[in-house]
């Protein structure tokens, strides 16, 4: 990124300024000399003039400072990302400004730009092999290099940078400082190794002497990264061809060492297969002869043991039986007791139920004597009963007077005198 903003800026108005203020004093000094020399003769046009001179140049002097204050505003912004350095043109001092505003008086202060972040460098002339200035390897073969520098200012040395570096520090500083390096080191290598086989070291080693380089000049190196290589079209050609017959050996030779493995392979495996079927037969064996002698032991454990398991079932079918028959006397037992209790139940039920019998007879006939004895002492409680029990039937009910009888004697059947026919009358419902 080239430095635009670190050249000093342009001198026209300071000029201007100064050939105005010249003029000026030349006019103030004829006029002044020419007034001395015929204030005798004239003096009264002399001092007319003079009058009429002096608002000129007052306004003339106005109107270029004004100029002057608006091409080169005294208040100047600091870009973001950068510094600024405002150095006294009399003095010689630097003052360095990293945010924020200052002041630049023209013509007293200059000031330059430097920038505080990572800048990045690509030189666009050695990327090509058919370039502007392509590189040269050791055959004399014309190449192309993809480059890309990181680099800085060392912000701690501006003061002394500023004096001491150019205006376009990518194009008179670092651009010499890469063709003197990275020809010089690409002339020492073949295409191959720039290609492919020492691209990491020829990295490197143009990283440390370009550091090396730019330190001397208060510049940083961060970093160097190469990209890719353009090779002429007839080298490329020829090494793509060199490249496919290469690939083509190593592939044949690749295919060899594979088949070689496979027989190998083969082999291995059947001696393997081999052991092992001899190693599981004699295994099998072994396993044979233990499991027998195995059995073997375990029958001199086992006939005692199954000769106490029939003796402990034979005595558990004795508890079982002794068992069961105590069950069964328990059992008859409880039925007897059940059929004597149920027997002495019933027998008790039976006498309850003759007794409660006698007693409902001797009740209902001491109820019916007395009843009988109260309706002959009033024969009137016949006919009230009758009349309580027809109530719900019957809503009146006139009897003949002094007919003397049962007044439900017509109702139940019976005969009533001639006399109370004409004279009773009944309503049912």
């Amino acid at each position: 990124m080239h430095q635009a903003d670190a050249r000093p800026p342009a001198k026209e108005p300071v000029t201007m300024l100064h050939r105005l203020k010249s003029l000026a004093a030349s006019l103030r000094n004829a006029f002044g000399r020419g007034a001395e020399r015929s204030l005798e003769a004239v003096p009264t046009a002399a001092r007319s003039v003079r009058r009429a001179l002096l608002p000129l140049l007052i306004v003339t002097a106005v109107t270029a400072a004004g100029y002057a204050v608006v091409a080169h505003p005294p208040i100047q912004p600091v870009p973001q990302g950068q510094a600024a350095l405002r150095t006294n043109q009399f003095s010689g001092g630097t003052t360095e400004f990293r945010s924020g505003s200052f002041i630049r008086i023209p013509g007293l202060h200059e000031v330059r730009h430097f920038p505080l972040r990572d800048q990045s460098y690509r030189p666009a002339a050695i990327a090509k092999a058919d370039g502007p200035a392509p590189l040269q390897s050791v055959e004399g073969l014309s190449l192309g290099l993809d480059m890309n520098l990181r680099w800085a200012v060392d912000a701690s040395k501006l003061a002394e940078l500023s004096r001491k570096l150019p205006d376009d520090i990518e194009a008179d500083v670092i651009a010499p400082a890469v063709q003197a390096v990275v020809y010089k080191q690409i002339a020492r290598h073949t295409v191959r190794e720039i290609f492919s086989s020492q691209r990491a070291e020829i990295a490197a080693a143009l990283e440390a002497e370009l550091r090396a380089r730019l330190a001397a000049d208060g510049i940083q190196l961060k970093g160097v990264q190469i990209g890719s290589v353009d090779l002429p079209a007839d080298y490329r050609k020829g090494m793509d061809r060199l490249l496919a017959d290469s690939l083509a050996s190593e592939r044949m030779r690749y295919t060899l060492e594979i088949s070689e493995k496979r027989v190998k392979e083969t082999e291995l495996q059947a001696a393997a297969d081999k052991v092992r079927r001899e190693t599981a037969a004699e295994a099998a064996g072994r396993e044979q002869v233990i499991a027998a002698k195995a059995q073997e032991e375990a029958m001199k454990h086992v006939l005692p043991f199954k000769q106490k398991q029939i003796e402990q079932r034979a005595l558990e079918a004795q508890a079982d039986s002794a068992a069961r028959i105590k069950q069964a006397e328990g059992s008859a037992q409880a039925r007897r007791i059940e059929i004597a209790a149920e027997s002495e139940a019933r027998q008790k039920l039976a006498d309850a139920e003759a007794y409660r019998v006698a007693q409902i007879g001797k009740a209902n006939a001491g109820q019916m004597a007395a009843e009988g004895a109260l309706l002959t002492k009033h024969p009137l409680l016949v006919q009230k009963a009758m009349a309580d029990k027809l109530s719900d039937k019957v809503q009146v009910i006139i009897a003949p007077p002094g007919s003397g009888g049962f007044i439900g004697s017509a109702l139940l059947g019976g005969t009533t005198p001639s006399k109370a026919e004409p004279a009773g009358q009944q309503e049912q419902e």
